[in-house]
């Protein structure tokens, strides 16, 4: 029994591949123009994918696999992941097709159709390099009315025996965040984040991607993502070796012209199939009982990996495709041309799209409270947004970033997923970063043409939404602030919001 036997860009790991007869099957891996440009994706993002996919279809070859590999520039290739099945399925005239579970829905949605389409017996697998399948987030969430992450990271800890004695939480808490939220000092010594040399191979993607993807957003070089395995686990281990131990207390901390902080950068590497979620959680959990580094920063480390990756895609596969048109507030404003400039006076938003533009990556914080607060209280369109977030950043697939940018970030769901709008002025802008110093608005200013645009657009988005949102109790003493201000300062601030937005 022959079996062509489909592996996409971001499933490079061999535990896909457990079962394959090297003799017999053959591995289908291809470069299609239609998954590069459904959105213009960063030219980073597209040259550490097909970068990554090369290497891995070498080291397959090593092995013994068989691969039938298409480049984008082969003049026979068509562009389309299905057309490109077809034809793979022509050349070797299989008896089956087996592809793993995708990222994204409507490439599902595609496959489904191949078994018809083709006349072939199609299986398409589950994913094993996530921790919970679909299924048994689906069984988990239908036990809840509001399925809150805290308690699905707390079920995977005790699943997987992380961070658990005698049935307990390892220092009596489940969640240290309170302790992950220090602000940036003056005399912070940050180690460098891993940075591979481009090889021959990569040298290659960058010339093609620069030849054909001129107008993508984003710069080409220079690039220093890992493209394989072996690099992939050297960030790893660098990481654990040299920022854990400060990941934890300054997570949340941005400093100007300091992009990568105290963070892993192994979301692009997780993403892809070059790390495996467990054997990051392990090394971070080793490094606490070889007390390398203390509990808050392993804690949170793992929160993000066990807890929130898993979580967030859970939500995804339970909630699509209805969640993508999610619009709980009704947001309807363009987005904003700085988003892909960075020509503004908010000094916030102009580092931290300069730096995606040029690293296409921002961390956590970055994305959360300056683009995505600004996005959220200045009343951007969701369906903007998460193509915006989705084409930027070399770690997003729609998997992940589609609930957290339609969840968290603009609480278009309603707070199925987070309990209230993650909205705020500039003070919080202020208190986690060095932005404010160097910015051309004063962010103690709450009115006026120098004030802070933060200050009265959050003020003013919490008018608008007023009807959706004032019986939330999270934001109800905001309100109870609100009404106490005087009929001139409520003027003011509708005032500006206006003057501003409509100056966007």
């Amino acid at each position: 029994m022959k079996t062509l036997r489909l592996v996409l860009g971001d499933q490079l790991s061999h535990s896909l591949l457990k079962d394959c007869k090297k003799q017999q099957d053959i591995i289908l891996m291809g470069e299609v123009m239609d998954e590069a440009t459904y959105v213009k994706h960063h030219k980073k993002k597209i040259i550490l994918i097909f970068s990554a996919m090369r290497h891995f279809a070498n080291d397959l070859r090593q092995q013994g696999y068989q691969v039938d590999y298409i480049t984008l520039d082969d003049p026979k290739n068509s562009g389309s992941l299905t057309q490109e099945v077809a034809r793979a399925i022509t050349r070797h005239q299989p008896t089956r097709l087996i592809a793993t579970f995708p990222g994204e829905y409507r490439v599902l949605k595609n496959m489904q159709k191949w078994s018809k389409l083709f006349n072939l017996a199609v299986e398409i697998r589950q994913d094993d390099r996530f921790l919970c399948s679909p299924e048994a987030f689906s069984a988990w969430a239908g036990k809840r009315k509001q399925p809150r992450m805290e308690y699905f990271y707390r079920e995977m800890r005790k699943k997987y025996t992380i961070l658990i004695k005698d049935n307990a939480p390892v220092g009596g808490q489940w969640n240290y965040d309170v302790e992950n939220r220090c602000p940036p000092k003056k005399d912070l010594i940050i180690a460098p984040t891993y940075q591979a040399k481009p090889d021959g191979i990569t040298h290659q993607v960058i010339s093609l991607v620069k030849k054909k993807f001129p107008d993508h957003f984003g710069e080409a070089e220079p690039f220093h993502f890992a493209v394989t395995r072996k690099q992939a686990l050297t960030a790893l281990k660098q990481f654990i070796a040299k920022r854990l131990a400060h990941f934890g207390d300054h997570q949340d901390a941005m400093i100007q012209n300091e992009p990568w902080m105290y963070h892993a950068h192994i979301s692009f590497y997780l993403n892809i199939g070059l790390l495996l979620p467990l054997e990051c959680i392990k090394a971070a959990e080793k490094a606490y009982e070889d007390k390398k580094a203390p509990l808050n920063a392993v804690e949170g480390f793992i929160r993000q990996i066990m807890g929130w990756r898993e979580y967030i895609r859970g939500i995804y596969w339970l909630k699509m495709p209805h969640y993508a048109k999610s619009n709980f507030l009704a947001a309807q404003n363009p987005l904003p041309d700085f988003y892909w400039t960075a020509r503004t006076k908010m000094n916030c938003l102009h580092q931290c799209v300069t730096e995606t533009k040029q690293n296409a990556y921002a961390h956590h914080i970055q994305r959360l409270m300056v683009l995505g607060n600004f996005a959220l209280i200045a009343g951007i369109s969701p369906k903007a947004v998460n193509e915006w977030f989705l084409t930027v950043y070399a770690d997003a697939y729609e998997w992940v970033e589609l609930p957290n940018v339609s969840g968290m970030i603009l609480f278009a769901d309603g707070g199925y997923l987070a309990s209230k709008p993650y909205a705020a002025s500039g003070s919080y802008i202020n208190k986690m970063s060095n932005y404010c110093q160097s910015c051309a608005y004063k962010i103690n200013q709450k009115n006026g043409a120098d004030a802070c645009p933060f200050n009265y657009l959050y003020w003013d988005f919490l008018v608008r939404n007023r009807d959706k949102l004032a019986s939330n109790p999270r934001i109800a003493m905001m309100y109870r602030t609100y009404d106490r201000m005087n009929k001139d300062k409520k003027e003011a601030i509708y005032l500006d919001s206006k003057q501003f937005l409509d100056s966007l």
